[in-house]
Parts: C-alpha cells; sequence; structure tokens
C-alpha cells in the first residue's frame, strides 16, 4: 500500500488548493479514504471521509462548507478542494485508509496559509 500526496503550497486566506491522493497497491473502489491534518504543535485530527463507492462523505465542522473530497477510482486518485482557506487550515495534510486492519499514511503535504 502507497498513498502519495501533493497538491499543497502557499495561499492567501480566500483562497484555494486541491490536494491529491495517489495511491497504489490495493484496489481503491474497494476502500474507504481519509484525510486527516497535523497542524504545528497540534494533535493530528480528522478533516475527511469518503466511502469506497463515493457516496458517502463526512466532514469536520471545522471545514464543513469550505472543503470537498472526492475520488476517481479509475484514476487512483482521491482529491480534496479546499475553498475560502484560513489561517488555522495551516497544516501537513494526510491521506489515509485501513487495510485489513492496518493503517497506512502517505508522507503528508503541507498547506500554508498566510497574508
Amino acid at each position: 500500500v502507497r498513498l502519495v500526496e501533493s497538491g499543497g503550497g502557499l495561499v492567501q486566506p480566500g483562497e484555494s488548493l486541491r490536494l491529491s491522493c495517489a495511491a497504489s497497491g490495493f484496489t481503491l473502489s474497494s476502500a474507504v479514504m481519509n484525510w486527516y491534518r497535523q497542524a504545528p504543535g497540534k494533535e493530528r485530527e480528522f478533516v475527511a471521509l469518503i466511502s469506497s463507492a463515493g457516496g458517502s462523505t463526512h466532514y469536520a465542522d471545522s471545514v464543513k462548507g469550505r472543503f470537498t473530497i472526492t475520488r476517481d477510482n479509475a484514476k487512483n486518485t482521491v482529491y480534496l478542494q479546499m475553498r475560502n482557506l484560513k489561517f488555522e487550515d495551516t497544516a501537513v495534510y494526510y491521506c489515509q485508509t485501513v487495510r485489513l486492519g492496518a493503517i497506512y499514511w502517505g508522507q503528508g503535504t503541507q498547506v500554508t496559509v498566510s497574508s
């Protein structure tokens, strides 16, 4: 199992970014996929979840209405569209899944919101 995040960067408040998580080593269409983030000095926290078929999503209250998680099983990729970014969204964002009882994480991608 391998998860590789990309798409992070430095943006100003109110701007948008789209993160990607390229998955390999397993059948993406059978997996629930999650995004987490970890801000400096804070614990890693849940951001968003998408069901294996993509029909169900769930978001942390802090990002609800601003972030959208989607997946393209044909491309083995999960996305996190982030809009109206705020200073408090600054963090390393991680893709995560659970396969056969084991938790897998990507290496993370840095998102910095700064004026």
